[in-house]
């Protein structure tokens, strides 16, 4: 890539950082998107598939081979620290603290970088996917028929990684990043005035008593090597501080590697949810939504990954899976592909995902766009 290209591509990172679209609110980069799709010259743009989606689709030669290449475009609602950042946020609440400005980014460099190269044939569809974070923006693309409407025969994605080296790519022999979902446990009690304990069905004790119980289940309901991660993170109740309330709700995450595991974890989870119900006297309601997939790579697909990374950048295949989630998982399901991570330098000084002071690195940038740029080309010529 030249250090012109390069140049552009930050100064569309930053825009995109200094002006993020919050989960299912993407229009305004969806718009960036299509914008800069046409200033290159691209002319088949769908948008508004699946929500704020955008699919473009580039096609070269008389080919019938196909590739899908996805970047997301959601940022999180959290209050952005980098207060001396020339480019930080400007919507008050919302930042870009997961990278996906520099995945947007990473992709419309890929587009321009296929454009300008004429050793390619076939078609190549970019999906610039919204509401990645936690807003079911793959299903969404699913359900609006991505796959009907823009045939393709594999999809590729990636994800920075801090504390992986800045432009290091690693490609996973199988497992990239683990199944989860969000669960919320509602306790249903009698209130009371906090000074008469005994008039009351006490929702808070009960909620209190299964925080506690719920980190029991892994410890001892799943296989020691078979992992997961249960986290209470939300609790929500009361409204006075002389009140024993009426209801209280739990939410939080769980994750696994093994699908047995995940049944086992749900199982617990009602399980634990209704028994600390009974036994306080209160009424509970467990519920989970549907969460994403194992993201795991097809072996095929990975070592296209593998061979198409080693052409722009360092490649690892020794990084261990890690228990966070990724929408891309539902794609995989669909399709075959893959998915990589590519490091965006040390883990430090608020460099970490979803952390208040986190910034994409855009050294990575060239190494993101030539990726991409050159596993669908090597995908197009495959088989």
């Amino acid at each position: 890539m030249d250090d012109s290209l390069a140049e552009t591509l930050t100064a569309w990172r930053r825009h995109l950082h200094a002006n993020p679209g919050l989960t299912l609110r993407e229009e305004g980069t969806a718009a960036f998107v299509v914008r800069k799709l046409r200033e290159m010259g691209v002319a088949e743009i769908a948008e508004g598939v699946g929500g704020h989606g955008v699919v473009a689709t580039l096609r070269r030669g008389d080919s019938n081979r196909s590739v899908g290449l996805r970047g997301d475009m959601d940022a999180l609602p959290i209050e952005e620290a980098n207060t001396d950042l020339p480019w930080r946020s400007t919507v008050p609440g919302v930042m870009h603290a997961c990278g996906h400005d520099g995945h947007t980014t990473a992709l419309l460099g890929a587009a321009k970088l296929l454009l300008d190269d004429t050793a390619w044939n076939g078609t190549v569809r970019l999906v610039f996917q919204p509401a990645e974070e936690g807003g079911g923006g793959a299903l969404a693309m699913i359900a609006d028929g991505l796959f009907e409407r823009f045939p393709m025969e594999r999809i590729f994605g990636w994800h920075n990684w801090p504390g992986l080296p800045a432009g290091t790519i690693a490609v996973h022999e199988k497992a990239v990043m683990a199944a989860g979902t969000r669960f919320e446990i509602v306790f249903d009690g009698h209130a009371s005035h906090a000074a008469l304990p005994h008039l009351s069905r006490d929702p808070m004790l009960a909620a209190g008593h299964c925080i506690v119980a719920l980190q029991s289940v892994v410890a001892r309901n799943l296989d020691p090597l078979a992992g997961g991660v249960v986290s209470v993170t939300v609790v929500e109740g009361g409204e006075a501080q002389n009140q024993i309330p009426r209801r209280v709700k739990l939410k939080g995450t769980a994750r696994w590697i093994d699908d047995a595991a995940g049944e086992s974890i749900k199982e617990a989870l009602h399980r634990i949810g209704q028994g600390t119900a009974a036994t306080f006297g209160v009424q509970a309601a467990v519920s989970w939504g549907p969460g994403v997939q194992v993201t795991a790579n097809h072996p095929a697909d990975r070592e296209m990954a593998a061979e198409a990374g080693a052409l722009v950048a360092p490649v690892r295949r020794d990084v261990k899976p890690a228990m966070t989630g990724e929408d891309f998982s539902w794609f995989l399901k669909k399709i075959p592909g893959a998915f990589v991570w590519i490091g965006n330098g040390p883990a430090e000084d608020g460099r970490e995902l979803h952390h208040p002071g986190y910034d994409f690195n855009d050294a990575v940038l060239p190494v993101a766009s030539g990726f991409l740029a050159e596993v669908a080309k090597k995908a197009l010529r495959a088989g």
